[in-house]
């Protein structure tokens, strides 16, 4: 299988454990078997928003999700008998450094739930822990290796948090930091990830502010001869506006494909929903519509000039 995708994806992401099971129904733990149907149940809510999307115009081929075994439940099966993409985390949920959810055994889970994308979110910045993120390449490079030796696709969210120093340097702020700074972070441990053996298929990766930082990501996840490779935006739960200006600023770029996006779409409406404050009904056609949303921001953005 040649490295990289080349179709648009605009993915739902609702993968969230261990913060979902707390902010919405403040469990801590592990749930019981009823706490784990009550979240099955309310993620499965932000599902029947997808299906609501594509009844109401949004394409099955483009169309992702993103979804965690532990309270997916029914949800992954349902999205491959729609023809949907699937992607489904391998990380365990709320670790600073990079672990398996299920150790060595992380390969028959991904043959079991056979997902088109299996998914990492790490943590790594290149001037922070030296040892950390020695050990998180390792891990990451079995990963890669095992994927790639059986046709499989690999979907990478980088996330590159700032040190103490890095935020001294702004004077504080984190707003600075992630303009000035983080962009150049990003593509250095981009590169550091690709040196060490490590072959991403689709970079899942925070928005940045400007276009030319957005251009230099992409030519980094392409380097080395990885044309095929492709970037998509995260939300980071951010309000419409900011997320709007990171597809904006990404879309008509080379390399971006489309976005990766959870809270920033159901946060609110399942909130409300989980509050009794709205049916499920509304609360599917919000999250519908907050989906829709997006994908016309970035449609239109990604459009030339003279089309828009």
């Amino acid at each position: 299988m040649q490295l990289g995708y080349d179709q648009k994806l605009y993915i739902l992401a609702f993968d969230h454990r261990g913060s979902f099971q707390k902010k919405f129904f403040g469990i801590d733990g592990t749930p019981d078997p009823e706490q784990t149907a009550t979240i099955a149940d309310a993620k499965h809510l932000v599902f029947e928003g997808v299906l609501e999307a594509i009844a109401l115009g949004a394409s099955a081929g483009v169309t992702g999700v993103l979804v965690d075994e532990q309270f997916g439940g029914s949800i992954p099966a349902e999205a491959r008998e729609r023809g949907f993409k699937l992607a489904m985390p391998v990380e365990r949920s709320g670790q600073t450094m990079f672990d398996f959810e299920y150790g060595q055994d992380f390969g028959m889970h991904i043959e079991r739930f056979d997902p088109d994308f299996s998914k990492v979110l790490v943590r790594y910045n290149p001037e922070g822990d030296g040892a950390g993120n020695r050990e998180q390449l390792k891990k990451l490079r079995d990963l890669s290796d095992w994927l790639h030796e059986r046709d499989r696709r690999f979907l990478f969210e980088l996330l590159v948090p700032a040190e103490e120093h890095q935020l001294q340097r702004v004077g504080g702020e984190q707003g600075r930091y992630e303009a000035e700074l983080r962009p150049a972070l990003m593509r250095r441990a981009m590169a550091e990830i690709q040196d060490a053996g490590i072959e991403v298929d689709i970079w899942k990766i925070e928005g940045v502010e400007e276009r030319g930082d957005c251009e230099m990501l992409a030519a980094q996840a392409r380097a080395g001869g990885r044309a095929g490779v492709a970037c998509v935006v995260l939300g980071r739960g951010a309000d419409a506006a900011q997320v709007d200006h990171w597809l904006r600023e990404a879309a008509p770029v080379d390399g971006f494909i489309g976005f990766a996006i959870g809270r920033s779409i159901w946060w609110d409406p399942l909130k409300a929903y989980v509050d009794g404050k709205i049916d499920r009904i509304d609360g599917a056609e919000r999250i519908a519509r907050n989906y829709l949303r997006f994908i016309d921001v970035y449609e239109r953005a990604a459009r030339p000039a003279s089309m828009r």
